[in-house]
């Protein structure tokens, strides 16, 4: 690059505005088809599991609480996840979709990369059976650290 295509450029510059985001302050407009978290809707699940079944990336885990019943927990791993939507296409049921509201998924930790979507008190039972489990079998439930 020649210096004076250099100074071309820069004087150019000087006169546009700056073409910067105030992003934290000022959130962009989302796209209409923006592939971000899944969500879950448990009301119209079968538990057939093929959106588990289906993810390359292992991202979908479908816990059984009573199949009679339809009752399941549904945990998603974000971190996993690719983002590719073969569990939307194959899901016969339309349970689950990409959230229009969820997509900075950026966090310090992977705690809140591991969603659990059902009813809640579904989901408080998984929880004390898995406390349960972790007070019987102290040695199974240690974090890797």
């Amino acid at each position: 690059m020649t210096i004076g295509s250099m100074f071309g450029d820069v004087f150019r510059s000087l006169f546009k505005k700056p073409v910067t985001e105030r992003y934290p302050f000022q959130r962009p407009r989302i796209p209409e088809r923006l592939r971000a978290k899944v969500v879950w809707n448990p009301e119209n699940c079968s538990g057939c599991q093929l959106c588990v079944k289906d993810c390359p990336a292992n991202a979908l885990e479908l816990i059984v609480v009573d199949k009679a019943s339809k009752r399941f927990v549904m945990r998603y791993h974000a971190d996993r996840c690719i983002y590719c939507a073969q569990c939307i296409e194959s899901c016969r049921f339309k349970c689950l979709g990409f959230s229009t509201e969820e997509w900075e998924l950026a966090s310090a930790n992977k705690t809140p990369f591991e969603v659990l979507y059902g009813r809640n008190e579904d989901i408080q039972f998984l929880l004390e059976r898995a406390a349960q489990a972790c007070s019987e079998q102290p040695d199974e439930c240690r974090e890797v650290k």
